[in-house]
Order: C-alpha cells, then structure tokens, then sequence
C-alpha cells in the first residue's frame, strides 16, 4: 500500500490495472463459460474501482469531509473515503456514507471508463442516488477519467 501514497506509484498501479482490465476485455464473447464471465466481471470492476486512485484529484479534494457509497446491483459494494485532500478505497460498506450510488456493474464500468457521462446516467435513471445528492456533482473533479 505504501506504492500508492506517491504519484508516480498511483500512475505505475492505475497503468497496470488499466492493462489487465483491456486484456480482459479483449477475451471474446463466448468463449468461456457463463461462470467465468461473472467471475470476470466482478473481477474487472475491482480492477476498475482499485484503478480509481490513480486518477484521485487531491487538490479538489481539499477540504472535503465525505464517503462515496457504490451499491452495485450485482452485489458488489466499494467506498472512497475522502479527508482532507487523502482518499481511502476500499471494498465493502461503509458505516456512515455521506451519499450512496446505487448501478449495476456496466453503468459503474462505463463511468469510470469515461464511455458515459456519470450526470447524464443519473438523469436517465442509470444511477440513483441517496442522501448527499450534491456530494455526487463532485466526483468528475475527484477522479477525473483519463
């Protein structure tokens, strides 16, 4: 974990998660079994959360008091705590969110790839939202796409 306290680790990391998400990608339809693509799936959206600090903005960050809540339909829960410019990104619930996102896997996956427009799936019913509704507005600033 220490490799991601420095930019140039977050970069090395984000890079090599990025690679292992596209090759994954480039796995044909069909060609492994039902199972396996589930499997693949939630691996990949790990994969793509995990990639997330790479890409953490911390001069948007300065200030800011709160934990982006990721309900995914799947079953898959991740968080990213933010405090003060430092962000923690784990897999799980968190206790107290201050807004909780709630999408299945694909949405997740074309938001954080830059595919759709995080505001646009909200506005489409894509994503829903509870609690701090406004917390989401910041979220392209926080983790920009690349």
């Amino acid at each position: 974990m220490k490799l991601l306290r420095t930019a140039a680790g977050r970069a090395t990391v984000s890079g090599l998660l990025n690679l292992n998400y596209r090759l994954r990608q480039m796995i044909a339809p069909g060609s492994v079994s039902k199972t396996t693509n589930m499997e693949s799936m939630m691996t990949d959206t790990q994969v793509m959360f995990e990639e997330m600090a790479g890409r953490f903005n911390s001069s948007a960050a300065t200030g800011l008091e709160a934990v982006f809540q990721y309900k995914l339909e799947e079953g898959e829960a991740y968080f990213a705590a933010i405090s003060d410019g430092n962000c923690v990104l784990e897999k799980g619930e968190h206790d107290e969110p201050s807004v909780v996102l709630l999408m299945n896997n694909q949405t997740f996956s074309d938001v954080l790839s830059g595919e759709t427009n995080g505001m646009q799936a909200f506005m489409s019913g894509q994503i829903r939202a509870e609690g701090d509704i406004m917390l989401a507005t910041r979220l392209e600033a926080l983790f920009p796409v690349a």
